[in-house]
């Protein structure tokens, strides 16, 4: 842990803390792995080995997934504040050690689901811990390129652990090569968490400690939404329990209430992209190495932009990234929705990738910004316990629409579901970053004595 000079407090920076820093970037690119070993093959498989028919049933592996990582973001924010970052971080790998054999191995789709509820479980626990972990380390004027490395990290693994796994499938089949590299990534990723990483849990400490409360507060009789509450060190701490924080953060507070159904629709259609995109293409009759190549397009770009969205939010502010990134991946998924050729998809795929990169990590940043250190880490997994719930409600949404009017009219909703979240955005968030704040009067420039 980097601390001041005698010792007394941790030091809050990225240069600081580079060394750690760069650590849970690797960590969180095996995470990644570990989703991306499934993004291409598992819809295949279910359509050519299991003989899954209805789209809604072969969503279910999807839908499993969304559940059970919902569920584990809440408690990793949760147990993050209770027992550490750490812990929680070793224990989210300790889970996922059989997912790669119950893949191999399956019998039957019921072991592929219950195999993704694992893999949920595992991408809940350690995905949060890493966006945890960073926000402690950077403090608060490094968010967004903090967030930006970390889901760029992640997503580039998805990205070519997926491009790898069309090529494995298409040189030697489904099943066993592809889900090799995920054994391989469950290896190291754990060996890492175990040995390297160290817990980050007194720099969110430190960072509390120094935390400026706002010049401006509405008063009790006020019908202003609780914006002073939620940044307030000290007077609020007390009432904030868990209930609290979740009634805040998924319908009360506006900035974290927008970011939260914001998230949620962006990863309704990443569930979307997941299950049927491959589904869609071979349908056109593309190849297996078509469709790997198609699937890594869009995450690739989602991953590498971050690298400059996320740093881009700390200079522009959060607010109007997020609106012109939910409506841009609306945009992309009706051409997706009207093209029929592979070079028309492609740059489909890469539209959707940008707008998602202005959106992912922009909207972690936002989190940051407006939860309190001292409960930041329950609100971060609030948050994205709605952010991942839109994998099983895009598999839920993709599925019957799919089902009842076909691939084409699936992609069209959540287009449009897509464009109403980014309107949702534009109406009722404000923006949460902290020196667009300090010009307007919000927030005080100083730190607390």
């Amino acid at each position: 842990m980097t601390r001041a000079a005698g010792g007394t407090a941790p030091v809050l920076g990225l240069r600081a803390n580079a060394a750690q820093f760069v650590l849970l970037v690797a960590v969180n690119a095996l995470v990644g792995g570990m989703l991306g070993q499934e993004r291409i093959v598992l819809s295949l498989l279910g359509e050519r080995v299991f003989e899954v028919s209805a789209y809604t049933g072969a969503l279910t592996f999807i839908f499993a997934f969304g559940v059970t990582k919902a569920a584990a973001n809440l408690f990793a924010g949760t147990w993050s504040d209770r027992f550490g970052r750490k812990p929680v971080l070793v224990a989210g790998w300790l889970i996922a050690l059989p997912v790669p054999a119950m893949l191999i191995l399956a019998p039957s789709w019921g072991w592929v689901v219950a195999a993704n509820v694992l893999l949920g479980l595992n991408q809940g626990l350690t995905w949060s811990t890493t966006v945890i972990m960073k926000i402690d380390l950077v403090g608060p004027h490094r968010r967004g390129l903090a967030m930006g490395f970390n889901e760029a990290a992640g997503y580039l693994a998805v990205a070519a652990t997926a491009m790898a796994t069309g090529y494995l499938a298409e040189q030697f089949g489904l099943r066993p090569a592809p889900f090799l590299l995920g054994a391989a990534y469950l290896a190291l990723g754990l060996g890492l968490s175990l040995l390297a990483v160290r817990e980050t849990r007194g720099h969110a400490d430190a960072e509390a400690a120094t935390h400026a409360p706002p010049t401006r507060r509405p008063p009790p009789s006020s019908t202003e939404p609780l914006r002073g509450a939620v940044f307030s060190p000290d007077a609020d701490r007390p009432a904030l329990t868990m209930g609290r924080i979740f009634t805040l953060t998924s319908f009360r507070e506006p900035a974290l209430s927008s970011a939260s159904q914001a998230g949620m629709v962006n990863n309704l259609n990443d569930g979307l992209a997941w299950g049927l995109f491959p589904v869609l293409f071979a349908t056109a009759g593309l190849s297996v190495s078509q469709i790997g190549w198609l699937g890594a397009i869009y995450p690739a770009v989602w991953g590498a932009a971050q690298l400059g969205t996320g740093a881009l939010s700390d200079r522009w502010g959060r607010k109007h990234l997020i609106t012109t990134g939910m409506l841009l991946q609306a945009a992309a998924l009706g051409v997706i929705a009207a093209a029929s050729a592979f070079s028309t998809w492609a740059l489909a795929a890469v539209l959707l990738g940008l707008g998602t990169a202005m959106v992912y990590p922009t909207l972690l940043a936002a989190i940051g910004d407006v939860a309190h250190p001292a409960w930041r880490a329950r609100t971060v997994g609030v948050y994205r316990l709605w952010r991942d719930g839109g994998f099983a409600a895009g598999a839920l949404v993709a599925g019957v629409v799919a089902d009842l009017f076909g691939l084409r009219a699936a992609v069209w909703a959540v287009a449009a579901v897509t464009a109403l979240s980014g309107l949702l955005v534009a109406m009722r968030m404000y923006e949460t970053h902290p020196a667009d704040r300090r010009d307007r009067g919000e927030e005080e420039t100083a730190p607390r004595p």
